[in-house]
This record gives structure tokens, C-alpha cells and sequence, in this order.
């Protein structure tokens, strides 16, 4: 067992061929709505802060910040998803344009919300309350139809595909399936995974469940490199897949391939929100692939990555100049 990273020539030169590069994105697309104000008192009807409106912006979530950070990491994205017919659809398509994100595969329907999460902060970045607006229930039928279709239309001349799954019904047994299929040494499918799921991605290449995720999926407990090894090959057979990277916060990662099997020790940062590091993380794995990248060396890229993105607030992204000053 190791502790490894990438050599900054080496690392320098893979995110070099990042740019330009294709990959799919298939899973649940939302979108993060923040209301900023201020809060100075408590309200006297109920013992709530009341808040002051100062600003309100959106941005990309679930899936949909997995392709913002692939676009800002320089790679070409196929986005696949269900969306609503509604308000939050139409901002959604703006903030997708905006990021440089085509909305051509994105399946409509108007029995369902577009999912979006509405947060109330206060100006230094503490949440007060969030509104979920979702309809969870696995698409099937003719929209499942529809969204198999769709996912099999974007795979064509890519060169890696990720599976966001949030349980919020775009990825099925049978999107899985399909993306399966399609799958080749040359051509990856990772899954950024919910545990109640864990049985659909039977033979993805690499599935990212976090510290939480593998202890539930498991029963067991990691605390050490020892539990984090015995719960990723734990994982990988409950899950069928060729490999698990369990992330681990200020622990860093564990990886389990046939190939290699070690530790990937985090990052040193200031940590400020880790809201969307597995967005991050899984992006990075992709394109790192995508560019020629061992599995080793996409873990420990990925790795940087996520240690720059949790020094930022919301969902954020890392552009491919910020990872390669991580190895100036």
C-alpha cells in the first residue's frame, strides 16, 4: 500500500490534451438557486431569522456542474438529462449556454418539475434554508425511452462517459445498461454513485462512492487505509464494477484497480464548501482518462482538483490553469 501522486511534467502534459476533448454526461441535471441577504434579527412571529434581500443568482448542479466543470477543465460535453417545462427549465438552458454547455440532449417532460434546489444564505456564506423542488420517481416507459435514445445518440465520438446519479430519476437500470454497452477499453464509463442504485452499475469502470456511501453500501467502518482497503474491495464486488475510488475528505482518496491499490493523500487546503467536490472529482477522473491518463494518475489529478475546488463556495468548478498551477 502507497501513498502516490503525478509528476508535474507528467501532469502538465495530460491536462495539455484536455482541450477539445469529448465526453458524455448522463444523469440528473439541476439547477442551484441562491437567495443572499442579511440577517440582523429574529423574526417576531416564529423564531426564524428573518432575512434581508440583498442578491440572487444561479448556478449549475448535479450533472449539469459535472459538465460545467469538464467545459472548464477545456473538454467538448454531451449533456443527457430530464428537465421540466417550466421556469426553472428556461434558466437552466441560459445558465448552460452561458457555461458554454449545448442543451441538444436534454429530454423534456412537462408531468415533472425541472429539479432545483433554492438556498437561502447570508452574505457570509451561511445557509439559513433550502426549498427542493423535485419529482424523484425513475423516468420510465416512453421517457426512459427517450432518454436511452438520447444518451445513445451523444456517446457517438466520445471518449469518456460519466454517470451522475443524485436519485432523482434520469439513471435507471436500463440507461445504465445501455451506456454498459457501449462501453470499451478505449472508451470508460465511471459513475459519480447513490448507494440505492449500487446494483445498476455493474460493470462500469470506476465508481466514486464517498466515505459515507462505501461505510453504508459495506457495513463497515473506515477510519484507517486497512478499512478504507478491505471497504473499496468490498465495494467493487458489491457493485460489479473494475475499480472504486473512495473519496475521503481531508484523508484523501483510496483507490482499487486490478492494476493498483493505495492511498492518495489529500491536498493541503483551506476548506470553505465541499459542495460539489465529487462533481469535481468524477470530471476530473473522465478527462484525465479521456486524455490518456493511467487510472492512477486520473485519481491523483482528480485529487488536486478537488483540493482546489473546496477552497470555493456553492458548486464550483477548477479551470484547467488553476490545476496546472497546482503543479507549477
Amino acid at each position: 500500500m502507497t501513498s502516490v501522486d503525478v509528476a508535474a511534467g507528467r501532469a502538465r502534459d495530460l491536462i495539455a490534451r484536455f482541450t477539445g476533448t469529448p465526453v458524455l454526461v448522463v444523469g440528473d441535471v439541476m439547477l442551484d438557486r441562491f437567495i443572499v441577504g442579511d440577517v440582523s434579527r429574529i423574526s417576531p412571529e416564529a423564531p426564524v431569522p428573518v432575512v434581508r434581500f440583498r442578491s440572487e443568482h444561479v448556478r449549475l448542479g448535479g450533472a449539469a456542474n459535472v459538465a460545467h466543470n469538464l467545459v472548464a477543465l477545456g473538454a467538448q460535453v454531451s449533456l443527457v438529462g430530464v428537465v421540466g417545462k417550466d421556469a426553472a427549465a428556461t434558466a437552466l438552458g441560459r445558465a448552460l449556454a452561458d457555461a458554454g454547455i449545448g442543451a441538444d440532449f436534454l429530454v423534456e417532460d412537462a408531468t415533472r418539475p425541472t429539479v432545483e434546489k433554492v438556498r437561502i444564505v447570508t452574505g457570509r456564506n451561511q445557509q439559513v434554508a433550502r426549498i427542493d423542488y423535485e419529482q424523484d420517481h425513475d423516468v420510465s416507459g416512453e421517457l426512459e425511452r427517450r432518454v436511452v435514445a438520447a444518451a445513445e445518440a451523444a456517446s457517438s465520438g466520445t471518449r469518456a462517459m460519466v454517470a451522475s446519479d443524485y436519485l432523482k430519476g434520469s439513471i435507471t437500470t436500463r440507461v445504465m445498461q445501455a451506456l454498459v454497452a457501449r462501453k470499451r477499453p478505449d472508451l470508460p464509463l465511471l459513475v459519480d454513485p447513490k448507494i440505492p442504485h449500487r446494483t445498476c452499475y455493474a460493470g462500469a469502470t470506476l465508481v466514486t462512492p464517498n466515505h459515507y456511501e462505501a461505510e453504508r453500501a459495506t457495513h463497515q467502518r473506515i477510519r484507517t487505509n486497512d478499512e478504507a482497503r478491505q471497504a473499496a474491495r468490498a465495494f467493487r464486488t458489491l457493485a460489479r464494477c473494475d475499480a472504486a475510488l473512495i473519496t475521503r475528505g481531508d484523508q484523501g482518496m483510496w483507490l482499487s484497480a486490478p492494476e493498483h491499490e493505495g492511498a492518495i493523500a489529500a491536498v493541503a487546503r483551506e476548506v470553505a464548501d465541499v459542495t460539489g467536490a465529487g462533481d469535481t472529482v468524477v470530471a476530473t477522473l473522465a478527462l484525465a482518462l479521456a486524455a490518456g491518463a493511467t487510472l492512477l494518475e486520473a485519481a491523483a489529478l482528480a485529487n488536486h482538483a478537488a483540493g482546489i475546488v473546496v477552497g470555493k463556495f456553492g458548486a464550483a468548478t477548477v479551470t484547467m490553469d488553476e490545476l496546472r498551477a497546482d503543479f507549477a
